[in-house]
C-alpha cells in the first residue's frame, strides 16, 4: 500500500472536541497542521509540526494570511442550537472560509455536518429522534443544510461534506466505516442504520479523505459496522 502524502492542513474548530481528535491524528500521521482558533490558550498539543494561530472565523481577510501555503482546509466547527433567534454560524463561517481560500489559492476543503440537515430526511428515522431529538436541534440542522448548499454552487473549490450520526466522546476505533451519499445511511430496506459514532472515528474519516477522491463535492453520511 502506497504511503500516505503528508500535507499541510489548516483546521478550524481546533479546539472542538471533534478538531483535537483530527489535530492529534493528523500530527501523527506527519502532517503539518496550522490551528486557527479564537483562543490560542486553549490547545493544549504541543507537537514541532503544529502552529497554533488566532483569527476571526467570519472575517476573510482574518483568515487568508494563515490560509497562504496550505493545501487544505479541515473544519470541525460546530454551534450551538437556538430557539429563539436561529444559527446561522455555519453559513456565515463557511462564506468567508470560501472566501479567504480564493484569495489564499488553496481548493480544497473537508467540513462536518450531521445526519438528517435535509428538512424531510428524518422521515424514516425512529419515533424518539423523529419528534423529540430533530425538533430541538433543528436550528442547527438547518443552518449546516444552507451551508452545505452554499458549497454545492462553489465550482472552483473542491469539498465534501461528512455527516455522522450522533457523536461519542471516544477515541479512534479500527472499525469499518458504512458510508452513503445523502443524509443517512440506510440498511436494505432504507431505513437508517447505526447510531452514535465516536468523535476519533470521525477524525479518522476525515482524513482518510486527504489521498482519496472518492467524496469530492459530495456528502457522504458515515457510521460504523
Amino acid at each position: 500500500m502506497a504511503e500516505s502524502v503528508r500535507m499541510k492542513i489548516a483546521v478550524l474548530g481546533a479546539t472542538g472536541q471533534t478538531g483535537h481528535y483530527l489535530v492529534n491524528q493528523a500530527l501523527q500521521q506527519g502532517h503539518t497542521v496550522t490551528a486557527i482558533v479564537r483562543n490560542p490558550a486553549k490547545l493544549t498539543v504541543h507537537h514541532d509540526n503544529l502552529k497554533v494561530v488566532e483569527a476571526d472565523i467570519f472575517s476573510a481577510d482574518s483568515l487568508k494570511t494563515h490560509f497562504k501555503g496550505q493545501d487544505v482546509v479541515m473544519s470541525c466547527l460546530g454551534f450551538p442550537t437556538s430557539f429563539f433567534s436561529g444559527v446561522s454560524g455555519y453559513t456565515l463561517s463557511m462564506t468567508s472560509i470560501i472566501s479567504a481560500m480564493r484569495e489564499a489559492r488553496v481548493n480544497k476543503i473537508i467540513t462536518m455536518t450531521s445526519w438528517y440537515t435535509e428538512p424531510n430526511s428524518g422521515a424514516q428515522s425512529s419515533f424518539l429522534i423523529r419528534f423529540l431529538l430533530l425538533p430541538m436541534i433543528r436550528s442547527v440542522l438547518t443552518n449546516m443544510h444552507e451551508m452545505e448548499k452554499l458549497l454545492h454552487k462553489t465550482e472552483d473549490i473542491s469539498w465534501t461534506v461528512v455527516r455522522p450520526p450522533g457523536l461519542k466522546n471516544l477515541q479512534a476505533s479500527a472499525q469499518e466505516f458504512l458510508t452513503h451519499e445523502g443524509y443517512f445511511v440506510p440498511d436494505g430496506s432504507g431505513l437508517p442504520v447505526g447510531s452514535a459514532v465516536g468523535r476519533g472515528d470521525v477524525a479518522r474519516f476525515m482524513l482518510s479523505l486527504l489521498n482519496s477522491n472518492a467524496w469530492v463535492n459530495k456528502g457522504v453520511a458515515i457510521t460504523t459496522k
